[in-house]
């Protein structure tokens, strides 16, 4: 592991004085899979609960990926099998993680210097075209929805169907109307180009790319363009800096830190710092950037944008504030 940076007193002071939130990471598929505990310190992958504390994360989102065996009939069982398993290593931490239904919830917990856990659902096969199932689905405290992966569902055309220019199907526009009236955040990470414009003519809400970088710096159908950027800007959303070393830089060589500073830069050169966020996709990812290897380095983060000039409040809220504005508008702070 290497880095050119040194961390400073101020940099440390500052990210561990901010509300840190990163809306992605698959982590509980190594539980589902038996290799780890999100309880227990690992030198494997790149997130659990020790980790989280240690990088200064206030809020992780944890995703329900449904991997392809899965889809479309066994999907439904699969994320209740992940939910449970988020439900139960929280349980097992002793105190040192805690559910998070609303923004309120994670704040208290971030207060009690626990690390807060909200859920998202990874890909909206496990809806299938029942309503019932995302009201459900909510009441389990799932507070994020994907709407698909790279594939088309019965939702919406993903970022691998590009040669179909689809969008939302007529469910599609049905879902994000009810996750609007339910408190849900519409996710349009991994979907088509022609999805992200329907709903954003859908939603009434404020929307996330969960994990998303700048297409203008690295040329991949899961970033955003500068003309979708703005749109996500101007509809008041946010955007989590994915740090897959593929969607960072074509040539992955170069995905290091500075390359997600520089996309950080390009994103608040469009529409300023309050549209930008972390997203790192952490035990998603085959490869990260040099510098960022697992949660625990993310005050370096901090000290990068320190480094390129920007000032506190504005690090404060692309470390977690700009997440938390769209939770505290969506979700809201009392539960349903």
């Amino acid at each position: 592991m290497s880095t050119n940076r040194t961390l400073s007193d101020r940099a440390r002071d500052l990210h561990h004085r901010a509300f840190v939130v990163d809306t992605h990471a698959d982590s509980i598929m190594a539980v589902l899979a038996g290799e780890r505990r999100l309880t227990e310190r690992s030198d494997q992958g790149h997130v659990d609960f020790p980790r989280l504390s240690e990088g200064g994360v206030s809020l992780q989102v944890l995703a329900c990926y449904i991997e392809e065996e899965y889809k479309p009939e066994r999907a439904l069982p699969q994320a209740l099998r992940m939910i449970d398993a988020i439900y139960r290593e929280v349980e097992a931490s002793q105190g040192k993680a805690a559910i998070a239904f609303t923004a309120a919830d994670a704040e208290q917990a971030a207060a009690e210097g626990r690390r807060a856990v909200m859920i998202s659902l990874e890909g909206g096969e496990p809806i299938g075209t029942d309503l019932a199932i995302v009201r459900t689905l909510h009441r389990l405290g799932v507070r994020l929805i994907g709407l698909t992966w790279n594939q088309r569902n019965a939702i919406a055309d993903g970022a691998g169907e590009v040669r179909t220019r689809g969008g939302l199907t007529t469910f599609g526009v049905e879902l994000i109307k009810e996750m609007n009236r339910l408190g849900l955040v519409v996710d349009v990470s991994h979907l088509s180009e022609p999805g992200f414009w329907d709903v954003l003519e859908v939603s009434t809400q404020p929307i996330m790319a969960t994990h998303s970088n700048a297409r203008a710096l690295c040329d991949h159908p899961r970033n955003l363009t500068d003309e979708q950027i703005r749109a996500l800007a101007k509809n008041g959303g946010v955007m989590g800096m994915n740090f897959f070393s593929g969607f960072l830089d074509a040539d992955k060589s170069k995905a290091t830190l500075e390359r997600v500073l520089d996309h950080v830069d390009h994103i608040v050169q469009l529409v300023g710092p309050a549209h930008v966020g972390i997203g790192a996709d952490f035990d998603g990812i085959g490869s990260t950037p040099e510098g960022l290897e697992d949660v625990t380095r993310l005050p370096y983060l901090t000290q990068g944008l320190l480094d390129r000039g920007y000032r506190d409040e504005d690090i404060m809220a692309i470390l977690g504030g700009n997440h938390m504005r769209v939770l505290r508008r969506v979700i809201g702070s009392e539960p349903l």
